[in-house]
């Protein structure tokens, strides 16, 4: 692409690189010059213009981002996604249901290692969307890029973005007490805002003893009528063999990791009961504030797998802000 200042005369059909004011109005940048713009500015008194006019081998910024955003996501429908027209160089990319976003963060790499010109942005991977939230934009820098870097991107770029949507929808948080004592209401709150937010339906409040058979034998209640289940104990989890998991291996289920490097959300664990999910979750739970346990839920509420060393990956951005009314700040002076 050529770009410069040229005099009025020879700039008809060159795109406007910087917008210029009019006396009513301005003259965007990007605009294709014609003869009524061209007009336009000599009658301001304009008698030079920055410009890009692009070669033979060039692809207008628009059809460019078209292309691409085509590439990273060929049938939108099929993942859950909404590709909106171009403009000025820029096509944004949006959910059409709750869920979270899947990124092949290789792909999207080598798509932005092809040009200086070719940039696609995207939200984190899994990160959590709401229906019409922004997950991706793509954007040419500057009016124009090559052809041969277009189509490079294109190829690197296939299939690099879906949504994995929420496929469990009917979940039930179990709460224990200790001592009788019932602080339940903060936690189902809590908790019920992250579900509604997903679109999740929550179950009645449930509390139980905090006794590994009392809490068996709830989940052994609830299985068959959820596709999710929480809990949450009156007494942390201390223990890959403290009371709650051993309460899912006594309902004959499986304990898969306890653990996290995420703060908060460190004695979070999760497993499942046959096919239904069972997320033991940490105390900072009760607040309404981001923490590891998110991540997980977030997951398994969309199908997708969370292993082990998913877990233990997320140590680096697992820092995460502490809420004011944790009872052992990390730090207390």
């Amino acid at each position: 692409m050529k770009f410069g200042a040229v005099p009025l005369a020879e700039a008809e059909g060159a795109i406007l690189a910087h917008s210029v004011a009019l006396p009513k109005g301005r003259l965007r940048k990007g605009v294709t010059l014609d003869a009524i713009a061209l007009s336009k500015l000599s009658a301001a008194g304009v008698h030079h213009v920055t410009v890009a006019r692009m070669e033979a081998d060039d692809v207008h910024e628009d059809r460019a981002a078209e292309r691409l955003a085509e590439a990273l996501v060929p049938d939108p429908a099929a993942v859950h996604l909404r590709v909106a027209p171009a403009s000025t160089g820029r096509v944004n990319i949006y959910a059409t249901q709750n869920g979270v976003v899947q990124i092949d963060a290789a792909k999207i790499n080598a798509v932005n290692a092809v040009h200086p010109m070719v940039t696609v942005a995207t939200v984190p991977e899994w990160h959590r969307s709401a229906a019409r939230g922004m997950v991706a934009t793509v954007k040419i820098i500057a009016y124009a890029a090559p052809e041969a870097a277009v189509a490079a991107a294109c190829e690197a770029g296939q299939d690099a973005l879906a949504l994995r949507p929420v496929t469990h929808t009917r979940a039930l948080l179990i709460q224990t007490s200790v001592g009788g004592r019932d602080d339940s209401a903060k936690g189902q709150r809590a908790m019920g805002q992250r579900f509604d937010r997903m679109g999740v339906a929550l179950g009645p409040k449930t509390v139980v003893p905090h006794e590994a058979e009392a809490l068996r034998q709830a989940l052994v209640a609830a299985a068959p009528d959820y596709d999710m289940l929480c809990i949450l104990t009156g007494s942390a989890t201390s223990d890959l063999y403290d009371v709650a998991p051993e309460a899912v291996r006594a309902a004959g289920g499986d304990v898969v990791h306890y653990g996290m490097p995420v703060d908060p959300g460190n004695l979070l664990f999760w497993g499942h009961l046959g096919d239904v999910p069972v997320i033991g979750l940490p105390g900072c739970a009760r607040s309404p504030a981001l923490n590891g346990a998110d991540w997980v839920l977030e997951r398994l509420l969309c199908d997708v797998p969370v292993r082990p060393q998913d877990i233990m990956g997320m140590g680096v951005g697992g820092l995460l802000k502490e809420p004011p009314s944790r009872p052992a700040p990390r730090e207390t002076a």
